[in-house]
Parts: structure tokens; sequence; C-alpha cells
């Protein structure tokens, strides 16, 4: 089964730099996330390049002497692609695949072939499309050879256009077109957010395959996909939740990653929307991850952008039941003591249970879960008393399912 897999599996070298702003440890870091989004997409990373560098090199990314340190491999171990960590200017693109003569991805790229891996309604794939078209458009090469040099008739002056000209012009339209799509989708997508009416919105965001799937299937008893894979969710979830005698609608959202593609953010404006409308987030974290606190940042970084940043937050940090520390023997005076050594009770005394509302689950196992409960239902009861002082779904009772009693 193994071999089937590997056969039908596309392999590729993974390339990054190490610079002043990405240490050797960050640079690590980044590449074995890279090689989680090449398994995703379907590939198998053989092998890993890094060059330390003050910056990336303009022209080919890294230099010339290590490019061809790659090229030797590429062509001795017959491999087809080459995916860089960072995104590619149109120029590298092009001198890097004159010297390697090969397949040539970025991160951006591989990120967007996932999405559209992914992608399984309408307005996924029209998001996802217009996201490519966006990245295609100013690096479009004659790659294609469908459309001969066309050539000016009678009173047309000069010569016409290129192919490349054609090719641009039919990459601008197909971006016209579907943006009117999508403005015809975002306005069907508001209606549906219209009529949901002023029920309090709960929605799950996060790092990418931090739980949230797992965590909205465990509290809304609903079947949301859920995959140990990078982006499993790419569809907005809504689902109706009742805690106690209080329902509310929960959302589960895609996840984020750092250095995600500008393209993406503009194209899912629609699902970050249920974001941006949500009265309470619920950031859920991986602290089984080493570098939890990195992709906290980066998702607040995310919130910023989209202007959410200021919106009432729980932190959630999930899979309790994965996370390992280090331990230090007590005759061991040398080695120093760092965050890989803190048991989770002693992260749970750090700023971050402090600074701001915190909770330790486990989604999967189902462990502290009625402590969870009880947070979020106080949390929501607060937004739905402000919201609705004389209402009297307080005075009624609901099963799981919403429905009332």
């Amino acid at each position: 089964m193994i071999e089937d897999k590997k056969a039908t599996s596309e392999f590729v070298v993974l390339i990054g730099v190490i610079t002043q702003q990405q240490d050797e440890a960050q640079s690590e870091e980044y590449l074995e996330e890279l090689d989680f989004l090449t398994r995703t997409a379907g590939g198998i990373a053989l092998k890993r390049f890094t060059q330390k560098l003050e910056f990336p090199n303009p022209k080919t990314f890294i230099g010339t002497g290590k490019l061809e340190e790659v090229k030797q491999y590429i062509d001795t171990n017959a491999i087809g692609t080459a995916i860089f960590d960072d995104e590619l200017s149109p120029a590298q693109l092009r001198n890097i695949e004159k010297i390697l003569d090969c397949k040539i991805l970025d991160r951006t790229n591989l990120i967007l072939d996932i999405f559209a891996q992914r992608a399984q309604t309408s307005s996924a794939k029209t998001q996802v499309e217009l996201a490519q078209h966006q990245y295609l458009l100013p690096r479009l090469t004659r790659m294609w050879s469908h459309l001969d040099k066309q050539k000016g008739g009678i009173g047309m002056r000069g010569h016409g256009e290129t192919e490349i000209e054609t090719d641009r012009r039919i990459i601008r339209d197909k971006i016209t077109l579907l943006r009117k799509k999508l403005k015809a989708i975002d306005k069907q997508m508001a209606v549906q957010r219209k009529n949901r009416g002023k029920m309090v919105r709960v929605a799950l965001v996060g790092y990418t395959n931090v739980g949230k799937s797992t965590l909205m299937n465990t509290i809304s008893k609903s079947a949301v996909f859920a995959e140990n894979k990078l982006f499993a969710t790419l569809d907005t979830t809504v689902r109706k939740v009742v805690i106690k005698n209080i329902p509310f609608l929960l959302t589960d959202t895609v996840g984020f990653i750092r250095k995600l593609p500008t393209q993406l953010i503009e194209s899912f404006k629609s699902t970050l929307d249920e974001v941006r409308e949500a009265d309470l987030l619920l950031h859920v974290v991986d602290i089984s991850h080493k570098n939890f606190e990195d992709h906290i940042a980066s998702v607040n970084t995310i919130l910023a952008d989209i202007k959410c940043s200021d919106k009432p937050t729980i932190m959630v940090f999930n899979k309790i039941d994965a996370f390992t520390h280090q331990t230090i023997e007590k005759d061991d005076l040398v080695t120093e003591r760092t965050k890989i050594h803190y048991t989770l009770d002693e992260w749970k005394k750090t700023w971050m249970a402090k600074q701001q509302t915190s909770l330790f689950i486990s989604a999967l196992q189902k462990d502290n879960l009625e402590a969870f409960r009880k947070v979020v239902f106080e949390e929501v009861k607060k937004i739905h008393i402000s919201r609705f002082p004389y209402n009297d779904y307080l005075y009624y009772e609901y099963d799981q399912d919403g429905k009332e009693l």
C-alpha cells in the first residue's frame, strides 16, 4: 500500500533561507510546515535545502552556487518539482526555471493548490479560482500554446496582440467575471446571515490543523469533516448549539497559516465576514505544537488585518492529551530550563492564561468539556442578556438538538 502511494506521489525538494529576520530554528520550522503542506497536496519531499543569506537573492532567491547544487540533486534523482518557502517574484520564477529546468512552486502557489483540492461548494471554488488567477496574472509566461500571434488587420495599428498579451487579457476578463460572481455570493451569504436573526454568534478561529472541526463536532453533535491535514475545512459551517437554556450559532471557519497569501484573504471575504460579524471568538490553539505561541501571534495578526482583534475572545488550548514536555534531571546542572520544559500546570499560570479567559481541553478525548461549556455559556449569556434584556429565551428549556421542550 505504501509503495502504491509513493508511485502516485510527486517527488519534490524544499528550499528555504536563513536570514536576519528568520533564524535557523525558524527556517527549519517553516520548512517542516512546508513539508506538511507538500504531503497535504500529495507530494513527498525527498530533501531540504537551506542557505544563509543577508536577504533572499532578488534574481534567484538563493545563490547561484546553491542553485547549481539543487539542480545536480534534481537531475541525479529525476525530481520534477522544487518548492520554495516564500513567494517568488515573477522575475525570480523565470530565472529559477531556466536554471533548474523543472516545475517551480512557491509557498503561495502550494497553498492555493491545496485550497483548490479542498474546495467543495460553489462559493469556495469561486474564491479559490479568483485567488489563483490573481496570483497567475503577473507571472504569465509563454507556457500556453493555444494561441498563435494575432496579426493586425485593415485599420489596425501596430502588429496586434502577442500571445502573452492575449493571455493577460483573458485572465483579467476572468478575474472580472469571478469578482462579479463573488459579489452575488457575498450578497446571498449576507442575506443568510441576516435571516439568522439576532441570535448570538460564536466563531471558531485559529491556526490550521488545531482541532477546530473536531471541537465543532463534539459541541454541536454534527459531522463536520475533520482530518489531520492542513486546511481540511474551507467551507464555513454554521450549527445551532444549545448550552443549558441558551441557543447560539457556532461557526467553523478556515484555518489561518503564517505567510497566508494576500490573494486568499481578499478572495475569502465572505468566509471572513463570518468572523467579522461574530459576537464572540473561540481562538483554538494546539498546545501540543512546540511553536504554538508563534501560531497565536500569526492568528492575532490576521485578526488585526480584518479588524477583529478587539472582539471578546476565549483562548481554547486544545490537544492537552497530546501535550508533552521535556524534563530535567535533578543532578543536571548544565541544561538551561526553557519553555520546552514547562508542564501543563505551569503554562496555565503564564501570561496566556491570565491575560484573557483561557481553557485547556482535549476535543478528541472530551477532556474538560464541561468546564468549556460552562465558560462559553457564561460569555454567551452576557451577550444574550444585553441584546434581549426582556427575552423569554432564558426561561425556555431546549434539548441538545436545539428544539424547545
